[in-house]
């Protein structure tokens, strides 16, 4: 069964160009949504997973349409693929069913790979930097002595302040 995935970022945005897409690609079915890629839930696309069967083909009108990083969409591809879901994308010309689909879906998963890869190495080269100029990250670790101390007065003078006020204002009734 030929099913077709549309999905714009906001609500102002118009589906129709994709659907007119899909729709002459044979798409028996399409789901459509207006919302942002980078969200988690997405009920049309989770609905449009859960009614695969295998030899199922999936078209899109681009794969960016399927999320917004690069990992997300990779991952999302190949799960599919396990599946025997064939993907197709209607404008970058993506077709899982060929052994040139399969090669750029390959690369473009091992380029994903790679720049895990880069972002791990770059975040802990910054984290020793840090560790050596003295910085540690995440909270403070909590109060120190010097705050608690500065509290209790400060809650000491509040606790007088209240009570002046309530003498104060006793003897004016």
């Amino acid at each position: 069964m030929k099913i077709g995935y549309a999905r714009v970022s906001t609500k102002d945005q118009n589906l129709d160009l994709q659907i007119e897409a899909l729709e002459k690609a044979g798409c028996e079915k399409i789901y459509q949504e207006k919302i942002s890629g980078s969200t988690k839930n997405r009920p049309e696309l989770d609905k449009m997973i859960e009614h695969f069967r295998e030899g199922d083909e999936l078209y899109v009108w681009r794969l960016d349409r399927l999320g917004r990083s690069l990992k997300h969409i990779i991952d999302l591809v190949l799960g599919l693929s396990d599946k025997g879901i064939i993907i197709k994308g209607l404008i970058d010309g993506v077709d899982t069913s060929t052994i040139n689909g399969r090669l750029f879906l390959n690369l473009m998963a091992s380029l994903a790979e790679y720049e895990r890869e880069l972002i791990r190495e770059r975040t802990n080269a910054g984290l020793q930097s840090a560790r050596a100029r003295g910085r540690t990250g995440g909270r403070p670790k909590g109060f120190t002595r010097e705050k608690i101390s500065k509290l209790l007065i400060m809650r000491s003078f509040y606790k007088i302040q209240l009570s002046l006020q309530r003498r104060f204002t006793s003897h004016l009734v």
